[in-house]
């Protein structure tokens, strides 16, 4: 199916360019005064200076060739060229049953070109517990990876393990001078190494900031984490088999962390995977004229005429010669281009590494280690601040981990529920986890990602006004009504009829309207375009709702369509809350 405005914009476009002009000139947009209209097309505003008339004569004419159209209730011209629309009821019940019977898409087009994608997001630290500064990369991340394939491509979502550098140097000091008796500081041994781990996810989330901490202080002891980095990364047996047990210890973690976050990953790769292919590009750059020495570092320079402030280049290896973040997220791309070819990379990172990005970008493209194609995305956003404006602590200003962050949401909601009364201890404490988690992340991804925003679990958890609950609640109410129809009636071969009041058509076309802002929210990789759309048409719902006895209704054929109308609306909410990264309880 094409989309609503789609096809009303085909349309109004033919009536153009029937009369003679520019068939681009038939945009349709959503009425922004709803009081006025339900669609708008101001086409002739624009073509008045190209062909010369007076754009109300213009609006006149297509008005005209549009009257007696099918498709609309009413086309009306208003000076000084607007040409203000209604949609015919008939038209938008047969178009609601039409996505009705798409089970599976609602009547959405895959792409007609799918592209193979990659996603970076997550990003965490190996060794250290997951904090609040992880929660909107993975958050949206996720999002605009069920977005981006839901819309038909071939999607991979890439963690990115930060699993390099001197934190690994770090815990290798650490864990030496704590059992310095253990057989992977033995240069010499050349037999196999256990299997087991010598530490617990525990002992090791202990260990980094102790080393951390004494490195700060010590300048032997970061002489120590520096030279061990240094061996690690030069391929040392014994540092390679610990990297590898810090790996596994710290992913099994990660993973039953996200799970709780309704965040996956398609990779699991880091920083390490990407350093063999390190040597081979510095080569290169070196070989084709990019790379040169700068005080002692290798650099390439990314400045171009269009920058409107100072490009200092980018370096690829320090005087001593040891990678950066630079050099690992440029061996990355070089890896990734090697294994999977990607049309598109998009990463979802701090707006803060924006000047990162851009050298790394243009450093990818001049060394053609991406071809001209291929689309880099960065895609930067906000930080979560507390209710003072600034980056959000615990309460005597340390980073918060995210565990205690979800446990405090979930005990918010828990005291929420049984507050109403309705429910058991246990039931209660299961649908807190799932009403908690919609909380969390409806109210981050209802944010525009570049932008900061307050994190207020007061409101967040709230079942009234733009929040997490109040979808919810919204699908909740939608199932109970359905479930008691159920009773004695069957929801299958239902159809939705023309609607007989305002707020049923309202209701009818902001479910129509679904393709639309799915369209939108994955061209501009959005999230919080679909969370308004929700939102309104959640509101649409509960209006319609309140002014309509749906069950009690006498009119068996009415009341069938309203259950038609209401089991579409159900599917739309479910399967945008879905592409979002939560789900709905049965009962609240």
């Amino acid at each position: 199916m094409q989309e609503l405005l789609e096809l009303i914009s085909e349309r109004v476009a033919n009536a153009f360019e029937a009369a003679g002009y520019d068939r681009k000139l038939g945009r349709v947009t959503v009425s922004n005064r709803p009081d006025l209209c339900e669609y708008q097309c101001n086409g002739a505003m624009a073509g008045a200076k190209t062909y010369h008339k007076a754009p109300f004569m213009i609006a006149d004419e297509i008005a005209d060739r549009l009257s007696g159209d099918e498709m609309f209730a009413s086309v009306e011209s208003v000076k000084p060229g607007f040409l203000n629309i209604r949609i015919s009821g008939d038209f938008l019940a047969d178009y609601a049953n039409q996505m009705a019977a798409d089970q599976e898409r609602l009547g959405l087009e895959k792409e007609r070109n799918p592209r193979s994608i990659i996603i970076d997001y997550g990003g965490p630290n190996v060794a250290k517990p997951l904090h609040v500064g992880h929660l909107r990369s993975a958050i949206i991340g996720e999002a605009v990876k069920r977005i981006a394939r839901f819309a038909g491509n071939q999607v991979l979502g890439d963690i990115h393990l930060g699993d390099w550098g001197l934190q690994m140097g770090l815990i290798i000091t650490e864990l030496r001078e704590r059992k310095p008796d253990l057989v992977y500081f033995d240069a010499d041994y050349q037999g196999a190494y256990p299997e087991e781990a010598p530490f617990t996810i525990s002992e090791l989330e202990e260990i980094y900031p102790c080393a951390s901490g004494k490195s700060k202080e010590d300048e032997g002891y970061h002489a120590a984490a520096m030279q061990a980095t240094n061996e690690l990364q030069q391929g040392r047996r014994g540092y390679q088999a610990l990297l590898e047990h810090i790996l596994r210890v710290s992913v099994s973690d990660l993973k039953k962390n996200y799970e709780k976050l309704s965040v996956s990953f398609d990779l699991w790769m880091g920083e390490s995977d990407a350093q063999p292919y390190i040597p081979a590009m510095v080569e290169k750059m070196k070989r084709d004229g990019f790379a040169y020495l700068s005080e002692g570092a290798l650099v390439v320079d990314v400045a171009e005429e269009s920058d409107t402030k100072e490009m200092p280049p980018c370096m690829i290896l320090k005087s001593d010669g040891s990678a950066l973040y630079n050099t690992t997220d440029l061996a990355t791309l070089v890896m990734r281009e090697e294994r999977y070819q990607p049309d598109e990379i998009i990463y979802v990172v701090d707006k803060r590494q924006e000047l990162h990005f851009t050298q790394c970008f243009r450093v990818a493209r001049k060394t053609k280690i991406v071809p001209p194609e291929t689309g880099l995305v960065f895609l930067g956003f906000g930080t979560m601040n507390g209710r003072d404006g600034k980056p959000f602590k615990t309460r005597d200003g340390g980073v918060m981990r995210l565990e205690n962050l979800l446990a405090d949401v979930n005990a918010k909601m828990l005291e929420k529920i049984l507050e109403g009364g309705h429910m058991q201890k246990e039931e209660a404490g299961r649908t807190a986890e799932i009403v908690g988690l919609a909380a969390l992340k409806y109210g981050d991804l209802s944010n525009q990602a570049s932008k900061d925003y307050v994190f207020d679990l007061d409101r967040f958890t709230s079942a009234e006004g733009n929040t997490g609950p109040y979808i919810l609640y919204t699908i909740v109410r939608i199932k109970s009504i359905l479930k008691r129809y159920e009773e004695e009636n069957s929801l299958e071969g239902l159809r939705v009829l023309p609607p007989a009041s305002p707020s049923e058509k309202d209701l009818m076309q902001l479910a129509a309207r679904f393709g639309d802002n799915f369209r939108t929210a994955y061209e501009e990789l959005a999230p919080h375009k679909l969370c308004a759309y929700i939102y309104e048409l959640s509101n649409a719902f509960n209006r319609f709702y309140h002014e309509t006895k749906i069950l009690s209704e006498e009119d068996e054929e009415k009341k069938s369509s309203w259950i038609a109308l209401l089991s579409l609306t159900k599917r739309i909410l479910e399967k945008s809350i879905d592409l979002l990264g939560f789900a709905a309880p049965e009962r609240m």
